[in-house]
């Protein structure tokens, strides 16, 4: 596969950003021809890149996966401790990127599009993976695999974090009551079931 060109890759990174901008101010949908205008760029450039909106949003939170991704891989601590570390950098990407952050919506479940290896899933579940398994054995619960991360997903969806967030909880009360959430999930999944 061949580098792309400076000015592709520029057009690529413009859309994108538009894109994200204009998701975070739009209460209605938003066009691929906008988010060309918006990006400063032709509608022909904005299709040669990509053949929908949502594929625009999908690079996006990819590309927020990485942020992510990159925040876990330099973390020195284990267990619990990094979680918590990994997990509050996600809300705090989830503010930055306000309501960019709360499009991505799938009629499908998360595990089954883990599963099938949904791309712009990958780089978050790469990110959490470890803190989670590191979590689960500091616990003494075993390894929950896919599991952990759905329970993750589920507690750190990007609009529930928005929605603490305007009904008057900080940043670090809404991070600390997820993970303290989290934490309990994890227990009571892990939790046999009675006869």
């Amino acid at each position: 596969m061949r580098p792309m060109r400076s000015d592709t890759e520029r057009n690529r990174r413009q859309l994108i950003k538009a894109a994200a901008r204009l998701f975070e101010n739009s209460p209605t949908p938003v066009s691929l021809a906008e988010i060309a205008k918006h990006a400063e760029v032709s509608t022909a450039t904005a299709y040669r890149h990509f053949s929908s909106v949502e594929e625009i949003l999908h690079a996006f939170r990819a590309q927020v996966g990485s942020e992510l991704q990159d925040f876990s891989a330099r973390q020195t601590t284990r267990g619990m401790a990094r979680l918590d570390a990994v997990s509050r950098y996600w809300v705090s990407l989830v503010l930055e990127h306000g309501g960019a952050m709360a499009q991505m919506r799938s009629h499908r479940g998360y595990l089954e599009r883990l599963r099938e290896g949904t791309g712009y899933l990958a780089p978050q579940a790469e990110a959490l993976a470890e803190p989670l398994r590191q979590t689960t054995e500091e616990l003494g619960l075993g390894d929950l695999g896919d599991e952990a991360l759905y329970l993750w997903n589920a507690l750190f969806d990007p609009r529930d974090i928005l929605d603490l967030i305007k009904t008057g909880h900080t940043e670090n009360e809404a991070a600390t009551r997820l993970v303290a959430a989290l934490r309990g999930a994890l227990i009571g999944w892990s939790t046999p079931e009675p006869d």
